[in-house]
């Protein structure tokens, strides 16, 4: 059963890894390119792809903000997934005193992934906040 349980989360995993990979679709050069110009900032607006935001750390569709929330979104899914997991070992471990112990620490340690996950969240959002909005007198 252990195994199965094993087999089962580590397939959980992958598919975030999976989708991530899938969502990364190039697109052709925008309308603006002028391809024969061969400046530097030309070549990064024709390696710009249509709708790609190009400030880094601005608004809501700054790059950072992009990354950072996929990411913080998969911790936070992983934290939720091995919690049911924690709880369906605490459900099948019969009794056995070994068992209940791994499937209340697993429990434990998907808590504390779910609460780190939210305070990086609120880091983050502060952080750029400053960056965004020029504050630097921490």
């Amino acid at each position: 059963m252990k195994n199965i349980i094993k087999k089962i989360s580590q397939g959980l995993l992958v598919i975030p890894a999976l989708l991530l990979g899938l969502s990364i679709v190039a697109t052709p050069a925008h309308a603006g390119c002028n391809q024969n110009n061969l400046s530097i900032a030309s070549g990064a607006d024709c390696a710009q792809g249509r709708g790609t935001p190009s400030n880094l750390f601005g608004g809501e569709g700054s790059i950072f903000r992009t990354v950072t929330n996929i990411l913080l979104f998969l911790v936070g899914a992983v934290s939720v997934i091995m919690l049911i997991v924690g709880g369906i070992r605490y459900v099948i471990s019969g009794g056995d005193q070994a068992q209940v112990t791994s499937a209340k620490n697993t429990i434990l340690y998907a808590i504390v992934g779910i609460v780190v996950a939210f305070l990086a969240f609120a880091a983050v959002s502060f952080i750029t906040d400053q960056f965004q909005t020029g504050g630097g007198g921490l």
